[in-house]
Parts: C-alpha cells; sequence; structure tokens
C-alpha cells in the first residue's frame, strides 16, 4: 500500500526554523507544509511566543509533539500543583540523571522519539533550516523514509543522497541523466566533471561545488531523476511537485539565505525573540555584549557559560528553576555547580574571557570576513561570530 508523501518542518522556537516556514510559504506555497514541533515542556516563554505568532500569521496550526502527554500531572517536589512536564515525567525514569554531551537523553526521548512516532511509515521529506553560511549538516534521520532538504543553501541535498550519486560505481548513471534527461547547455564541460575522480586534490566538497557552480538546476534535477530508481521519498513525486529544483525564478539574494536575512524576515513578519537581543554589560571597566545564541530548554547544557550568566541575571526565575534540578552530583555543567558559577569572583571571570574572546575573534586575523569588514556599529542587534561557531545540538537548534 502506498503513501501520500508528506512534507514536514519541525518548528523549534529558533530563528532559523520559524524563518523557513516563511521562506517557503512566500516562494515555494505549492508545497503544503506539515508543521510540527516537539515540546519539552521546560522551553523559554519567548519561544513558546513565537511558535504562536507564526500560527497566527500563516494562518495554521503548529502540532505540538509530546514525548508524554502530561496535561493532567502534577510535577512531585516542585511548588504545589505545578504542571508536570513532559521532561520531568523522563527525569524520573532516568533517576534523576540529567542529560549531558555524554548521554542526550532528552534529544533522544523528547524530539527524535515524538517525531519518528508523528511520521510513522509514511514516505516523508523533512525540511531543516541550516543556512547558507553555514558550514554543517543538521541531524539527518536513519528512518529510510525520511529525506532530509535544505532550502536555504545552494546545495539542498544531504550528505547521504549526494554520497551514493556520486559514487564511482554511478558515473555512467549519472552521465547517461545529464545526457538524455537533463541537457543543459554546458553538458560538455559537466561531464567532464562528473568524470573527474575524487581526490585529495579534488575532494568530494569541491567536486560537489564545481557541479553546482556549473549550473546548479541542472545539477538539481540530475539529483532528483538518479533519486527516480531509489527508495528516497522524493521518487515518488513528478518534478513539478518538487519547485524546488529549480530556484532561477528568484533574485540570487533569496537563493541562499544567510544568518542577516533571516532576521530580517522575522523582524518583518513575527518579530525576534528577544532572548537573541544582544544586551550590554561592563566589567572592570570593559564592556562586552551577551544574549542567549539559539533556541532549547532553558537549561540546556549545551549552553555557553556566558549564556548561563545571561540567563541569571536576566531571567532569574528560569535559572532558579534549572538550580532546582542540581541535587546528588548531578550539574549541568561538568564539575561546576550552578550556585559555584554565580558566585561574584567567577562572574567576573566568565565576562572577562568572554569579551576577550569576542575581541580575538573581531581582530583582523578572524577567518570571518563578515566580522572583519564591519564596524561594531555595522553589525546590529544580534551579529555575533560566536554564534556561529556554536555548534549546540542540531536536533534542538533548528
Amino acid at each position: 500500500m502506498s503513501h501520500k508523501v508528506r512534507h514536514v518542518l519541525g518548528i523549534s522556537g529558533g530563528k532559523d526554523s520559524a524563518a523557513l516556514a516563511l521562506y517557503m510559504r512566500n516562494y515555494f506555497p505549492e508545497i503544503e507544509l506539515d508543521l510540527y514541533s516537539c515540546d519539552t515542556g521546560r522551553e523559554l516563554d519567548e519561544t513558546y511566543e513565537l511558535i504562536d505568532n507564526l500560527e497566527a500569521y500563516l494562518g495554521m496550526e503548529v502540532n505540538k509533539l509530546h514525548a508524554i502527554e502530561t496535561d493532567k500531572m502534577t510535577k512531585p517536589n516542585f511548588e504545589e500543583n505545578e504542571e508536570l512536564s513532559p521532561f520531568d515525567y523522563l527525569l524520573q525514569d532516568y533517576g534523576g540523571f540529567l542529560p549531558s554531551t555524554f548521554s542526550r537523553w532528552c534529544t533522544k526521548d523528547l524530539k527524535l522519539k515524538p517525531f519518528e512516532e508523528y511520521i510513522g511509515d509514511d514516505p516523508t521529506i523533512s525540511y531543516v533550516g541550516i543556512r547558507g553560511d553555514e558550514h554543517r549538516e543538521a541531524y539527518v534521520s536513519t528512518k529510510e523514509n525520511v529525506q532530509t532538504i535544505f532550502p536555504f543553501k545552494k546545495n539542498i541535498w544531504s550528505f547521504d543522497v549526494l554520497d551514493l550519486v556520486l559514487d564511482y560505481h554511478n558515473i555512467g548513471q549519472l552521465k547517461d541523466i545529464y545526457e538524455n534527461k537533463v541537457k543543459p547547455e554546458n553538458l560538455d564541460r559537466i561531464l567532464v566533471e562528473v568524470e573527474r575522480p575524487i581526490s585529495i586534490e579534488h575532494n568530494f566538497n569541491k567536486k560537489v561545488d564545481a557541479l553546482l557552480n556549473l549550473d546548479v538546476t541542472a545539477f538539481n534535477r540530475a539529483v532528483f531523476h538518479f533519486l527516480k530508481k531509489t527508495d528516497f521519498p522524493l521518487s515518488q513525486l513528478e518534478e513539478e511537485e518538487f519547485p524546488l529544483l529549480d530556484k532561477s525564478h528568484l533574485l540570487p539574494s533569496e537563493q541562499i539565505i544567510v544568518r542577516e536575512q533571516v532576521f530580517e524576515m522575522l523582524e518583518e513578519s513575527v518579530g525576534v525573540p528577544e532572548y537573541y537581543k544582544k544586551l550590554e554589560y561592563e566589567v572592570e571597566g570593559k564592556k562586552g555584549t551577551y544574549s542567549r545564541t539559539r533556541s532549547g530548554c532553558f537549561f540546556c547544557f549545551y549552553q555557553q557559560k556566558i549564556e548561563w550568566i545571561w540567563l541569571y541575571e536576566n531571567n532569574r526565575e528560569k535559572f532558579e528553576e534549572a538550580k532546582k534540578y542540581e541535587k546528588d552530583g548531578f550539574t549541568w555543567i561538568e564539575n561546576e555547580s550552578l550556585d559555584q558559577l554565580t558566585q561574584p569572583e567567577r562572574i567576573k571571570d566568565i565576562k572577562l574571557k568572554h569579551i576577550e574572546k569576542k575581541q580575538s575573534a573581531n581582530s583582523k586575523s578572524s577567518k570571518t570576513l563578515l566580522n572583519n569588514l564591519l564596524g561594531e556599529e555595522e553589525k546590529g542587534d544580534y551579529f555575533d561570530k560566536e554564534d556561529e561557531d556554536y555548534a549546540g545540538c542540531t536536533v534542538c537548534f533548528i
């Protein structure tokens, strides 16, 4: 029995996924997207506000997925009658063992499991908001019925797809597709690149970039036709059902979306969550700025220490909630409790190191061109080189 191909987009409550929902509605409205959000119950209030604003702006519902339905449960050991969140429920199952970079049970149980149960065995195309200025790939589901696509990037394909298409043994098939189905104007030049072997000097990424630069639409169409003989979900669609193959009708600035554009899209529509805005602090006569870099649980162990200080100084209520979870040797930060982190001398040390790190990143030796070209007054409220270096968990933060 065949199933209709589903098009889904996970809304984390962060900037990139929200902007992707807006982007898809603006430029590819013919794709019927199913928006969902895996709710841990322990997000910042601004995260929920962004989702509410997005629903109102788009006129469609974001399906809320919960690992555990805890609506009528009461949380033990906390304020009386406070709701029990899915996170708290599972924390009990794990005997109070807090998640960490070494044991990300929150990712597995609160994000991946609800998502995979939601899509079941339906062939599913998952749209993910990795930007054109990011050099990373988000989580790609291991389920065979799920295929990941990156609309913000020039290269919309995930590595598993490209690894198959550009495999040495498939060169003949790819050439045949270019010659008989795609038929680009610069076919001869493209075929030379298709046949060029991958080597140390001409590695996999350089080969992909070369084919994209020769003709990105032709490459996308070639990949699409190649997938027609596979079990990837896209094999069940016709070319006209997947308009992302051709962005040539868009302006160059609309074909690849970078960080500054994401904030512009949000400012013009649903608003930017306040936690992204840079706030100024001063320590020993030196000034710095801090904010939260991404969405996610307010106690996320991937937070930088300066973000914990931001939470302590700007949202004491949530900080105190996070601190309550620390007991029996379990702390959010390895070898340091939140009480220790927020001692006056420790706060001063963290802020000074943060200022030093940002000054170093903004120096002329920085590898980031934008940092070198822009003055501080031109970078705006949200610009921060440090944000781009902060990987975190791609499941929660996309």
